[in-house]
C-alpha cells in the first residue's frame, strides 16, 4: 500500500508540470495499491480548479469518487484532532495541517512508501518514490 499526497496527484494530471513525466512513469509502471484521503483529493482538486483546468479537475474527481484506482480514506475525528496536535508541534517546520493529516493516517494504516514531492514526507520516515 502507498500513500499519495497532493503533490504527485497535482503532477500526474498536469502534462505541464515539470514532475508530470516522472511521476506519470510511475503510476503506470507501479501495480501499487494506492491509498490518498479526503484532505488530498481536497486540496487536488481546489488546486487544479484555481489553476484554471477544470477538465482536468473534473477527471481526477472521476478517478477518485468513479474508478477502484485509489482508495479513499475519510479522516476521522480523532485522527484530527491528532492531527490538531501534530500540527501545534511542526507547523514551524513548515508542516501544513494537511501534512499532518497525512502523518497520522500513514502512521495508522501501517504505510511505508509515499508518492509525494513534498518534502516533509521524508521527514515522516516513509521512503518517497519517485
Amino acid at each position: 500500500m502507498v500513500f499519495v499526497d497532493t503533490s504527485a496527484w497535482f503532477a500526474f494530471f498536469l502534462p505541464v508540470d515539470p514532475h508530470h513525466q516522472r511521476v506519470h512513469s510511475w503510476f503506470m509502471s507501479s501495480g501499487e495499491r494506492l491509498v490518498t484521503t479526503d484532505y488530498i483529493v481536497d486540496e487536488t482538486l481546489t488546486l487544479l480548479l484555481a489553476r484554471r483546468e477544470l477538465r482536468r479537475a473534473r477527471g481526477a474527481g472521476r478517478l477518485f469518487f468513479e474508478s477502484d484506482v485509489v482508495r479513499m480514506h475519510f479522516i476521522s475525528e480523532a485522527q484530527v484532532n491528532r492531527a490538531w496536535i501534530l500540527f501545534q508541534q511542526r507547523a514551524d517546520s513548515g508542516w501544513s495541517f494537511t501534512d499532518c493529516t497525512s502523518k497520522i493516517v500513514i502512521d495508522d494504516l501501517g504505510i511505508g512508501t509515499a508518492v509525494a514531492l513534498d518534502e516533509h514526507f521524508r521527514q515522516f520516515g516513509v521512503r518517497v518514490v519517485p
